[in-house]
């Protein structure tokens, strides 16, 4: 695909062109000449309706917003199949009857996809639905064209078309079973297919609609030869002005590039409408964020990358997605493609081996949350009678490769950046593994952890030392310039404390002492910050 067409795709568009061509001509036949009913012009004019809505309206009505096309489709069919049951002849009332309770069936499934499109409702396993959805349609189709021919006024032509629709419906249901087993090449070839295939359902409703009068038709019809040049002149009309404007493959818009304003936005999975996935995937492939090159070439048309994509889906291993990056020009064929990417062209794929990349916004924040709560939940305060005036336990998190410690300081002082960095310097210093620069103290840790569990209090006077139970205290004096001292609380995404951290300068302004016990034991380690008034200089090590 990258320089020029493989073999099996330009062999698939130049069959499809001259099979589209061959439908085109049957579907334009103009219509028996008749008299017809009320309800047989109804069912006629939808028909065709559906017909152009194949051939041509289906560009225009994807721009309509989702709500919009979702109804309008839900509205023709339910008429059409209301007219089915009128107009044909069906000889029996069970006949009837069964095709009314198929109609319903496939209405219902329409229904529900539309709910799930709209958000409305959760309809489930997108694969186990997609198959009912596929069979409802096969079964409506097959007692459909049973009616036809019960009824006797249309051709064999109509009812091989309609026998032949449901081959194409029950085809293309195995191939998507199957389609775990298509690789490189051949799956462009077969999207082709898929795209001439179902014309064949639009050669059966044409058929259908031309022969509703076919037993009422006049002798005095225009000559053959009018007719065929009536046929032609309509087919040009028709066709020419497409022609002119449909561009070929390799020259496809390129609809969403890394500098769209479309992409600045990249929704999670989960908060997006089925519509809106194909596009964030574009997105994501095409980002230069980081300097990083695109996934494909530029000049590689959407379709082209969609494809790609659902290959990418459905390789076994790392080895076999650089290979396919390759032949597609990749710079970045060496790294593969991940899941976070690939969820938005086969969530189902994806999904079995990371249901996490499907959540939306609101359930990742709440998993977070719960995460959280978690590990806060495993921190007990271990000086349960030393009230104090304020005072709070959670869980401190940690960057996984290490962090130097956690700050006590005043983020309201001027100077809390360039004193947060003197500490940082001198937390090291000596074995108390406190660093303390005027408004600013960070305490280090003993493990190699991620987490701890901290305890912070405050007290008005200074409390008993009770080492006993801790492997180091250590004491260090601290100021507080605009009558605030705490332990920064954690968000998204960073280090801090699991829950919110109290102002430990109970006493507004002024000089403090803060006092940290430490011990390491099987579960976590944990830390207790006592802080209290106090104008001592003197950095104190109670136990070391």
């Amino acid at each position: 695909m990258n320089g020029g067409l493989d073999t099996p795709t330009t062999v698939a568009l130049i069959v499809a062109a001259l099979v589209k061509a061959a439908f085109l001509w049957l579907i334009l036949r103009t219509p028996v000449r008749g008299t017809l009913d009320r309800r047989a012009k109804a069912l006629r004019t939808l028909l065709y309706v559906t017909v152009a809505c194949t051939l041509v309206l289906r560009h225009p009505i994807g721009l309509l917003p989702d709500a919009v096309d979702e109804v309008l489709t839900l509205v023709l069919w339910t008429a059409i199949h209301v007219l089915y049951l009128l107009v044909i002849r069906w000889r029996s009332p069970t006949s009837r009857a069964a095709a009314g309770a198929v109609f319903a069936v496939g209405l219902a499934l329409f229904v529900q996809d539309a709910l799930d499109r709209l958000d409305l409702y959760e309809v489930g396993s997108s694969g186990l639905f997609s198959m009912a959805s596929t069979l409802s349609v096969v079964a409506a189709t097959f007692l459909t064209v049973v009616g036809q021919w019960r009824d006797g006024r249309w051709s064999r032509g109509t009812l091989i078309a309609g026998w032949s629709s449901i081959g194409v419906y029950t085809l293309i249901l195995l191939l998507t079973l199957i389609a775990k087993d298509l690789r490189g090449e051949g799956a462009v070839a077969t999207l082709i297919f898929f795209d001439v295939a179902v014309l064949v359902g639009s050669v059966w409703h044409a058929a259908t609609a031309r022969e509703l009068a076919v037993e009422d038709r006049p002798a005095d019809g225009p000559p053959p030869v009018r007719r065929r040049v009536n046929r032609v002149l309509v087919a040009a009309v028709t066709v020419l002005p497409l022609t002119v404007l449909i561009q070929p493959e390799q020259a496809a818009h390129l609809t969403y590039s890394s500098g769209s304003t479309e992409c600045y936005d990249q929704p999670a999975f989960g908060d997006l409408k089925p519509s809106e996935r194909d596009a964030t995937f574009l997105c994501r492939v095409r980002g230069r964020d980081g300097g990083v090159p695109p996934m494909f070439p530029e000049s590689m048309s959407d379709q082209a990358v969609l494809a790609y994509g659902r290959v990418l889906c459905r390789t076994e291993d790392r080895d076999e997605q650089q290979a396919i990056l390759t032949s597609a020009g990749s710079e970045r064929a060496a790294w593969g493609v991940d899941a976070w990417d690939l969820v938005y062209v086969c969530p189902e794929t994806v999904g079995a081996t990371r249901p996490d990349l499907l959540r939306s916004t609101a359930e990742t924040q709440e998993d977070y949350a719960d995460y959280i709560a978690e590990a806060n939940a495993k921190c007990r305060d271990p000086w349960p009678r030393m009230k104090g005036v304020v005072r709070a336990t959670a869980n401190y998190f940690l960057f996984a490769d290490g962090d130097h410690g956690y700050l006590v300081h005043d983020p309201g002082d001027a100077a809390f950046e360039e004193e947060a960095e003197q500490a940082t310097d001198r937390v090291y210093d000596d074995s108390t593994m406190i660093g303390v620069a005027g408004s600013a103290a960070l305490v280090g840790h003993v493990e190699d952890v991620s987490d701890l569990c901290l305890t912070v209090k405050a007290f008005r006077t200074a409390p008993p030392a009770r080492t006993a139970g801790w492997d180091q205290v250590s004491e260090v004096p601290l100021i507080s310039r605009s009558g605030w001292l705490s332990v920064p609380e954690m968000g998204e995404g960073e280090v801090g404390a699991g829950a919110p951290m109290p102002n430990l300068a109970i006493k507004g302004k002024g000089r403090y002492r803060l006092r940290v016990y430490i011990r390491v034991n099987d579960a976590a380690e944990e830390h207790l910050v006592v802080v209290f008034p106090g104008t001592s200089s003197k950095k104190l090590k109670l136990k070391s």
